[in-house]
């Protein structure tokens, strides 16, 4: 097993802050793609001699993946998460419609868009989901930069929002509803601000490493809910065409291998994509 460079190096995150070097949550972080332990032994060989004081953690994220790719693609788009779920901007509209396929694989109904009237002003809905007769009012808070976080002003715009629309009923999913609560959901991080404001005033909250253990990085792994972002056997506009017929998850390729008929791929090209797709679909086994 690898040893942790010496002396230590430091590197820099995004938002210029020095951090040092951490083997053992690079080494997690590899495992969590689903690579065995001889094939997360066999990436880090490969890191460690390329690393260098200062070095960016976006640098060594990019190292990790190309090795990650050289294993299989299936482990380089699992570590690629959190930026798959970035590329689903870069106005957010493609991250509520995968909110929505997320619910949706939970059991809810959904639906998006939605022009709702309050007592006071109007309202549209990112996301409504209803199940066992619980009408849910969903936020989507996207952000598109590494390490942004979503402040206590979010959660409270959000009560005041399910104050104002949860008095009455409404005509949604083909009858009658009144709204149980609301859902805070970002792709981003919260402020311990938001999380306590959020637990005191019982609103349900996920970002990507809240709550532990059942965070949208840990509930994607379990189920396989991979946007179509995460694919690394395909390019960024074939990804754009995807989105835009409404090919949101890395799953739905599987429901309907049709989609991929609007991308000029040839038959290799496109059994390369499929292996992918059926790695990722079918996985639930990923390590917490």
């Amino acid at each position: 097993m690898q040893s942790s460079p010496n002396p230590p190096i430091h590197l820099s995150k995004f938002s210029g802050e020095q951090i040092p070097f951490d083997l053992e949550k690079l080494r997690v972080s590899l495992y969590k793609s689903g690579a065995k332990r001889e094939e997360v032994e066999q990436v880090i060989e490969e890191i460690l001699p390329s690393l260098y004081e200062g070095m960016s953690t976006r640098s060594l994220y990019q190292l990790a993946f190309k090795q990650l790719k050289k294993v299989a693609n299936s482990f380089a788009a699992r570590y690629s998460l959190k930026k798959a779920l970035r590329d689903l901007g870069p106005a957010g509209y493609y991250f509520e419609k995968w909110v929505a396929r997320f619910f949706h694989s939970y059991g809810y109904k959904t639906m998006t868009g939605q022009l709702i009237p309050g007592l006071a002003v109007m309202h549209e809905a990112d996301v409504i989901a209803q199940k066992d007769r619980e009408t849910f009012w969903i936020e989507c808070k996207f952000r598109n930069t590494v390490d942004a976080k979503i402040s206590v002003t979010t959660p409270m715009y959000l009560l005041s929002r399910i104050k104002d629309i949860s008095v009455r009923e409404y005509e949604l999913f083909g009858g009658k509803a009144m709204f149980s609560n609301g859902w805070l959901i970002t792709n981003a991080y919260l402020t311990t601000d938001s999380i306590h404001f959020g637990e005191y005033y019982g609103i349900r909250m996920l970002s990507w490493d809240y709550p532990s253990g059942a965070s949208i990085k840990n509930l994607v792994d379990q189920k396989a809910l991979y946007p179509i972002t995460c694919l690394t056997t395909i390019t960024p506009k074939e990804k754009e065409v995807l989105l835009a017929a409404s090919c949101i998850m890395v799953k739905d390729i599987m429901e309907n291998e049709h989609f991929l008929d609007r991308l000029a791929l040839s038959k290799k090209k496109r059994r390369i994509v499929l292996n992918e797709v059926c790695e990722l679909a079918e996985s639930n086994t990923v390590p917490d």
